[in-house]
């Protein structure tokens, strides 16, 4: 599992833009994940599903809240990756109103969640392999605080403590 220190793995990531703009086209548009944290402070969050009760109803809203404190402490992005596709993460910053404070970032394959050690195999529920729930400080591409949830549990990977991480 990746760990503080540790340098973001080599992947890309899939963000759906429903409006064209700094060389982003209406649809799909794939994410360096080297070069877009490269010389950022991000705010990554991991979670297991789009549209899940506790994604919706508290983590995600956490992350749109805190916005403006994440900002003033030094945050330049905050990301939130599922393992879904980017339409269905396109349709779910719709829905939570995460405008242009969260990118919502599909790992629709998980290959990043596999990449950093961090899956939830939810097969038996009928969702196959996900991404475990956590949250992470990286700067300049290396994970600077790292906060993963045991099973079923929403403890450690709110925005709050890691603004109190980015603050620290």
């Amino acid at each position: 599992m990746i760990k503080v220190g540790d340098t973001l793995p080599a992947a890309t990531l899939m963000e759906f833009s429903e409006v064209e703009g700094n060389g982003c086209s209406i649809g799909p548009n794939p994410v360096d994940v080297t070069k877009a944290s490269t010389g950022k402070t991000i705010a990554l969050f991991g979670l297991p599903g789009a549209y899940t009760p506790t994604c919706s109803a508290k983590h995600v809203p956490g992350y749109v809240e805190k916005f403006d404190e994440l900002k003033a402490a030094g945050v330049d992005e905050i990301w939130c990756v599922s393992v879904n596709d980017a339409f269905v993460m396109g349709a779910w910053a719709r829905d939570q109103k995460t405008g242009a404070k969260v990118r919502m970032l599909a790992d629709g394959s998980a290959d990043f969640a596999k990449a950093t050690g961090l899956t939830l195999d939810l097969t038996a529920r009928g969702m196959g392999l996900r991404s475990n729930r956590y949250s992470m400080l990286v700067k300049d591409g290396k994970v600077a605080a790292l906060n993963v949830e045991g099973p079923g549990k929403f403890e450690v990977s709110d925005a709050a403590t890691l603004l109190a991480q980015a603050k620290g």
